[in-house]
């Protein structure tokens, strides 16, 4: 098992926060495994109704769309994270710029990875209507 900085997860996340913020569509969506699901935010939301998340590569590309790729830019200002065994969570906020707006998610955002260090699963734990209570005109 591997732990702190030689966490195949953390290698993971930290390069799809990187592929984010670089607003590289193409680098994010192929770091997950071909059957890799986004669930973000877990559980019904605007961006998955039905609550199931965002299965394979072709879903996962156009959650981005939907999501990542309606922002201008996206901050990630987590305080820590925990790696173990094949996953890892990080804690802290997801700032969003968009419309001149402002958002911050504050929540749990965990990365698990398969044996090939790609990403299987990327869940969000945040809450919609606290995050939207947050928003402001960027300064």
């Amino acid at each position: 098992m591997t732990t702190g900085n030689d966490s195949p997860a953390r290698t993971a996340g930290l390069a799809s926060q990187a592929a984010v913020i670089a607003r590289d569509k193409q680098a994010w969506v192929a770091l997950f495994a071909e059957d890799g699901i986004v669930e973000d935010p877990i559980g019904p939301s605007g961006f998955d109704p039905e609550g199931a998340g965002h299965r394979g590569r072709d879903a996962i590309a156009s959650f981005w769309d939907k999501s990542i790729g309606q922002t201008e830019k996206i901050e990630f200002l987590f305080g820590d994270s925990f790696a173990c065994g094949d996953e890892i969570a990080f804690t802290g906020t997801i700032r969003s710029t968009m419309g001149g707006h402002l958002i911050d998610a504050d929540g749990v955002f965990t990365y698990r990875v398969d044996d090939t260090g790609k990403i299987a699963a990327l869940r969000a734990f945040w809450e919609v209507d606290r995050a939207m209570a947050t928003a402001r005109k960027a300064e």
